[in-house]
């Protein structure tokens, strides 16, 4: 390796040479000297060589103390993709191992998960995710790194993509680093989604935190001296570190929350890192004796860890200048594992007992795959998704004292058959606090929970599955269906499609209603009708994803029974010679067959308003609005005299065509935190896409671009209305849009 390769990744070494483990450096180094050949040439969006992405990940890998073989990996991660007329992965698996590869492999089959996706698309690339963190978890520990370094330099990507970018990973990468543990990482994606996403709230909430932090700057060191003091006269050996929270924590605690920022208690802190357990909860002690706590601001995450790992005491107190700050105490593993999670394991444990503990500890990744696997349902799939990875928890205690966590908002239901499979299906009531109470109670944390089962128990009923929050008990419910009442699922799922055929006025035999019923079988991978009928009956199957697939299917066998019938023959006349011709745009064009339709930019018409084609020279028919200025221009050429055809909106329901149309909005607001967020949840709500946005600081107002997606100019108006309704916002007018 020459001595220009030695500089390019002499920081990775030295990070590596602090890490208290063995590393294979030549394996390490071959890694590199092969990755920088393959992405000879390639260049990033910011000028730098390609190679400098692998390095950076490698160098975050290394960080987390991994091991070698996921350093290598980290510098391999895009070879595969990005140099197919290079490499492949069976020339990775001869030069590096198996294990490299097959990192390599899933690092790159976890492919964009864009939540603007189609829904399968995104379902499958989710359900890609979990398999391949399934089979080694370090490939989304590489992933995780690969996206920390995109997310640093994202600056250099357009408007559009740094915002898709910075959704995608606000909704799954950083709250995947937070049910993993790994809170340093989670904290930089959230802190770099954030200002793409809210830029005049994040800025907001940064000049606030720096402007208080510039009037306290001496208190974290003062009170960081104060308490030294105290600990060193107890001879306890300890490490003090002392922060002020993050602008995403701040930003959420006062969207989410309604505070407002001086309400914000944890700003400062203080964490104590000691040798071991009992230290704890002596300094602790020691911290209450020296400041007033606060009342209910006290948290044992140490004798009931949380679900991601984390242990820490956490309490909140007053300083001596009366400001109040939190204090977290915890070992020096403890702090291992809230800064990194599980992946903190490949640095302090090794063997099959640790190996064990992971698998315990990931426990939950099984229990989604089972889920995808039993469930066809995409949605509820990622109903199950979001509930066991996006959820705050609930402490609840059985009668003997042991901890159950679930998901926020979880019913006694879901506690049951967290429990054990039998303790659900034998369900028959339930007692808080040792009062009876309905099963559909949700508890709250620190509640005893108790179950009350009975032999004669007639198993779980079908309305659970509404009522349950977790993917567990839906799909612990699901199962006893499914194995116990099939006969039952069968006739409750015909009765479902009989009525569905009669609904469509359907005119068919019994065999031909059979042979609909199993070629919509054989789409959701099911070989008899009956497979159909029972998942229907069990809910494995939803009947809205079925109800549309009958008319289909009907509709297709209608027009095979009635092929051959004779044509009805119409002479050509002058009236029908001019006939209106449908275009694919969801237009009528009259006069001219065949031609290709496209929307104008310049004024983006929508379905409602007034609309004329021009014939463009090489490009088919343009539709343009009526009165749109570059058409009344146009009318004053005479060379133009014949280009113009009459045009008309086609869109009926349920067609083939576009459903909707891009336009564009140009919003002047004042400045003002969390507006932005204001205006795009208002659209969410409606259910409107936004295609682009971007902003513009004007003094103390803001000009927002937006392109969103709507149905007709009806729907365009109302969604003016509703944003000018938001607070602040000063007028919405719609402009010129990039694109249909």
């Amino acid at each position: 390796m020459s001595n220009e390769s030695y500089t390019e990744i002499s920081n990775l070494l030295e990070i590596i040479s602090k890490n208290g483990r063995t590393y294979d450096l030549e394996k390490i180094k071959f890694a590199f000297s092969y990755a920088k050949e393959m992405h000879e040439g390639q260049m990033r969006l910011s000028g730098e060589p390609y190679i400098s992405h692998p390095i950076s990940v490698a160098e975050i890998v290394a960080q987390l103390g991994l091991d070698t073989d996921s350093i290598c990996a980290a510098f391999l991660h895009d070879t595969v993709e990005d140099c197919p007329d290079k490499t492949n992965l069976d020339e990775i698996t001869r030069l590096f191992g198996c294990d490299v590869a097959l990192l390599v492999d899933g690092v790159t089959k976890i492919k964009s998960i864009n939540i603007e996706d189609k829904e399968e698309e995104h379902i499958e690339n989710v359900r890609r995710m979990l398999l391949a963190m399934s089979k080694d978890i370090r490939v989304i520990f590489i992933k995780l790194c690969d996206r920390v370094h995109n997310m640093r330099t994202l600056y250099v990507k357009k408007d559009a993509k740094r915002r898709a970018t910075a959704l995608e990973t606000m909704h799954i990468y950083a709250p995947l680093a937070h049910r993993l543990g790994m809170q340093k990482i989670k904290q930089e994606l959230e802190n770099y989604a954030l200002q793409y996403l809210d830029p005049i709230g994040y800025d907001e909430v940064k000049k606030h935190i720096e402007g208080k932090y510039g009037e306290n700057v001496s208190f974290i060191e003062n009170l960081k001296a104060f308490v030294t003091e105290k600990l060193e006269s107890l001879n306890i050996d300890f490490k003090l570190k002392g922060r002020v929270k993050t602008v995403y924590s701040v930003y959420r605690k006062m969207y989410n929350q309604s505070k407002s920022f001086d309400e914000i208690y944890d700003f400062y802190a203080l964490r104590i890192i000691v040798d071991s357990e009992l230290e704890c909860y002596t300094v602790l002690g020691l911290i209450h004796e020296m400041f007033k706590s606060m009342p209910g601001r006290f948290k044992d995450y140490i004798s009931t860890p949380k679900p991601n790992m984390y242990q820490s005491l956490h309490t909140t107190v007053i300083g001596r200048e009366g400001i109040p700050f939190e204090v977290q105490i915890r070992t020096k593993e403890m702090h291992q594992i809230a800064e990194y999670g599980i992946a903190a394991h490949w640095k302090y444990k090794s063997g099959e007992k640790s190996s064990a503990d992971i698998d315990k500890k990931l426990g939950w990744i099984s229990k989604l795959i089972d889920t995808e696997s039993d469930v066809i349902d995409h949605e509820d799939f990622l109903h199950a998704f979001k509930i066991d990875i996006f959820h705050d928890e609930t402490f609840v205690f059985t009668p003997k004292g042991d901890v159950v966590a679930l998901p926020l908002g979880a019913t006694l239901i879901d506690f049951a058959y967290t429990i054990h499979t039998g303790v659900g299906n034998k369900m028959v009531g339930a007692k808080i606090n040792g009062r009876i109470a309905p099963i559909d109670s949700v508890p709250k944390n620190g509640d005893i929970v108790e179950v009350i089962t009975s032999n004669a128990s007639k198993g779980p009923s079908r309305d659970w599955l509404n009522i349950v929050k977790t993917s567990e008990a839906r799909n612990k419910i699901r199962q006893w269906f499914k194995k116990e009442k099939r006969a039952e699922n069968i006739l409750v799922g015909k009765s479902v499609i009989d009525k569905e055929f009669a609904r469509i006025r359907a005119n068919v035999t019994e065999d031909e209603k059979a042979e609909i019923v199993a070629l919509i079988g054989k789409r959701f991978g099911m070989n008899e009708a009956d497979d159909l009928y029972n998942a229907i009956g069990y809910g494995g199957v939803p009947v809205s994803k079925v109800e549309p697939k009958i008319k289909t299917e009907y509709e297709k066998l209608y027009a095979e029974k009635h092929k051959d019938d004779a044509p009805v023959v119409i002479e050509p006349t002058v009236n029908n010679l001019n006939r209106k011709r449908k275009s694919t745009g969801g237009v009528i064009i009259d006069g001219e067959d065949g031609c290709a339709v496209k929307f104008a930019r310049c004024c983006n018409p929508l379905p409602g308003e007034s609309i004329i084609g021009f014939i463009t020279k090489g490009y088919g028919i343009s539709i343009h609005k009526s009165d749109c200025p570059n058409i009344r221009n146009a009318y004053t050429h005479e060379e133009n005299a014949n280009r113009f055809v009459k045009a008309e909106w086609d869109i009926p329901t349920n067609s083939s065509y576009k459903s909707s149309y891009d336009s564009a909005i140009q919003i002047l607001v004042n400045n003002r935190m969390s507006l932005l967020a204001e205006i795009t949840a208002a659209l969410s709500e409606m259910k409107v896409d936004i295609v682009s946005i971007s902003t513009k600081n004007i003094e103390d107002t803001t000009l927002m671009n937006m392109t969103i997606s709507c149905k007709d100019i009806g729907h365009f108006n109302a969604i003016l209305s509703r944003i000018r309704n938001i607070k602040d916002v000063i007028r919405v007018t719609r402009v010129v849009s990039s694109s249909k």
